[in-house]
């Protein structure tokens, strides 16, 4: 284990301890990142030495912001291998982690988005700090929710999914909580305490990782996004794109304007495809939803999508003025849509 490495792992007293390791990245993921912790799941499950798993991200700032798309989307539709196996491999990850048969604990201390959701909201505990911000931001980059959105998305509270799914919206503290993505709060200083205590305890089971959390799990008070859930539930329970923003459009609250607002910035295509995923993804076991979001993407990076533009806006020139293609969503046909959860023949994803 060396400090310059992507990724460490360590097991300390019967833990396996995961850290996300880098810091100035805002601890993204790589592929390589990926191939690694899956290697140690495996390992890690077949070991009855190891009774439980945290992961955690390195640093002050983050516990995972994401999957390192910018690498990605520096190659072009042309040569999208890379990004294909990313996904792929990230995928098979986050189905190990749904599928894992122990306690694996995450510890979102910071930012929380994209690919760092995936490594953490599928394990049995999801304990956040003060300092977590979550966010599923794909909208804005011509991507969709993936790394298994379109399974816990639907199984939302409500329509908090589909919400979440299209804004991109952050949240934070009794938020998180009152979505069901955290499951405990605690305070960013007692983290390590937690871990040290943790680390020495026995544990047999989940009731153990229970107890242990509740020592250092507080109240985080109420949730802010209580107040405009009723609007949530009714805007985001319309059928498609359009009538969703029609009805906000109808609101006279402040909510309605912010978050249609919001909705106007985001790429077209990639919205209609949301809706769909979702919608699908309400109906599939957890396998299936990551084999559908595999087409998905699979599909989104083999084309000049709105993702290479997004991304460009975003995150490599950083104007945030994306020039979407269909610009507007009523030029979004559904045959568009469809397209991207076309078979994929003999590159399915393999879990």
């Amino acid at each position: 284990m060396t400090s310059e490495a992507e990724i460490l792992f360590e097991v300390r007293g019967r833990i396996g301890i995961i850290t996300l390791n880098r810091p100035k990245a805002l601890n993204s993921l790589s592929t390589n990142m990926c191939r690694l912790m899956d290697e140690a799941l495996i390992k890690w499950a077949n070991d009855d030495a190891v009774k439980a798993v945290i992961i955690q991200g390195a640093g002050e700032k983050a516990f995972c912001a994401g999957g390192d798309v910018k690498t990605l989307a520096e190659n072009s539709p042309e040569d999208h291998h890379m990004a294909t196996e990313f996904f792929a491999t990230e995928y098979v990850m986050n189905s190990r982690i749904y599928h894992f048969p122990k306690p694996y604990i995450a510890l979102l201390d910071g930012i929380t988005m994209g690919g760092g959701v995936g490594v953490s909201v599928h394990g049995s505990h999801r304990i956040i700090t003060e300092k977590c911000l979550f966010a599923m931001p794909e909208s804005a980059i011509g991507l969709i929710p993936d790394v298994g959105g379109s399974y816990f998305m639907p199984r939302l509270p409500g329509k908090l999914g589909m919400y979440l799914g299209l804004t991109g919206a952050r949240l934070r503290g009794a938020d998180i909580l009152y979505a069901g993505i955290g499951t405990s709060f605690m305070t960013s200083d007692k983290i390590e305490p937690f871990i040290a205590a943790f680390t020495t305890a026995e544990i047999a089971d989940g009731t153990d990782v229970d107890r242990i959390i509740a020592g250092f799990a507080e109240n985080p008070g109420e949730a802010p996004l209580d107040e405009y859930r009723d609007l949530i539930d009714a805007a985001f329970g319309e059928i498609c794109l359009e009538d969703i923003m029609d009805h906000l459009d109808a609101l006279d609250h402040d909510w309605a304007k912010k978050t249609l607002a919001a909705l106007k910035k985001m790429s077209p295509i990639s919205m209609k495809v949301i809706i769909e995923q979702i919608l699908r993804g309400g109906t599939l076991d957890f396998n299936a939803a990551m084999k559908m979001e595999y087409r998905i993407v699979s599909h989104i990076v083999s084309y000049q999508s709105d993702f290479y533009e997004g991304v460009r806006a975003v995150l490599i020139d950083k104007d945030q003025n994306p020039t979407w293609n269909p610009p507007h969503i009523e030029d979004v046909t559904d045959d568009m849509v469809a397209a991207h959860f076309a078979p994929l023949g003999d590159k399915e994803l393999v879990l």
